[in-house]
């Protein structure tokens, strides 16, 4: 039977009984309908599964007794930054989900020329919360017990002047180049992913990301959709330089 695996921001001691918020209860008892004496698996973030049994259900809330610890070793060898143009609706979703089980280590979502999502800061920060979460469940599903790091929503100029000296690509139909033109260079350090939102990146910022020293690279003679752009891109590098071989 597949053990139930919850995401909590608490800390987590071996030997406690911890008390779950109302929403991860909820998930527990009311959607799977676990039981008292069911197992379950809570994890904080910090790259371990502590593993536990539920000893109390009362009506907004479960109470986990956490028997035993174990490290997790599923990250991938690869530190890949994404910096990903934000996309409309539940696509930005959809990257996000992916790219943790993909292995993405970080996420900076970007605000470009063509970006179709315009909100107010209070709704940005509702946003990024909502993404939190997506993180959050997606490392509950694929196992990994490190969260990705999720950046703030910022401009595209401001994220090219804060670049560091890793390895950067950026995703260009028209590029020369492919992934596999640098297959013999395993990139040390992180390595950033450049993606635009549905349209692309306008003229003007593809020239400030080539002034950059950022490395164009396409994938192959077809247009992809944003959101499997960087899917695609990371599977790439996780079977040149990763762990899918």
């Amino acid at each position: 039977m597949r053990v139930s695996r919850i995401y909590t921001a608490e800390e987590l001691n071996v030997g406690q009984l911890l008390q779950l918020d109302r929403e991860a209860s909820n998930h527990l008892s009311r959607v799977l309908r676990l039981k008292v004496g069911n197992p379950v698996v809570l994890f904080n973030g910090d790259g371990a599964d502590y593993h536990g049994v539920i000893e109390t259900i009362d009506r907004n809330q479960v109470g986990v007794h956490l028997k035993d610890q174990s490290t997790v070793d599923v990250e991938s060898p690869l530190h890949i930054h994404l910096y990903q143009g934000v996309s409309r609706g539940d696509k930005m979703d959809l990257t996000l989900q992916k790219g943790v089980e993909l292995g993405i280590k970080e996420f900076t979502p970007l605000l470009t020329e063509r970006c179709g999502v315009k909100l107010d800061q209070k709704r940005w920060e509702k946003k990024v919360q909502h993404w939190e979460k997506v993180i959050q469940s997606a490392c509950e599903q694929c196992g990994r017990a490190t969260l990705p790091i999720l950046n703030p929503v910022i401009d595209i100029t401001s994220a090219l002047s804060n670049t560091d000296s890793s390895q950067h690509f950026f995703l260009h139909p028209e590029a020369e180049q492919s992934f596999i033109s640098y297959s013999k260079e395993v990139p040390s350090g992180s390595i950033g992913l450049w993606v635009g939102p549905e349209g692309g990146f306008s003229d003007k910022e593809i020239e400030q990301v080539l002034n950059n020293n950022i490395t164009p690279v396409q994938l192959g003679p077809r247009v992809l959709r944003t959101e499997t752009s960087a899917l695609a891109a990371v599977s790439v590098m996780n079977t040149l330089w990763g762990d899918f071989k």
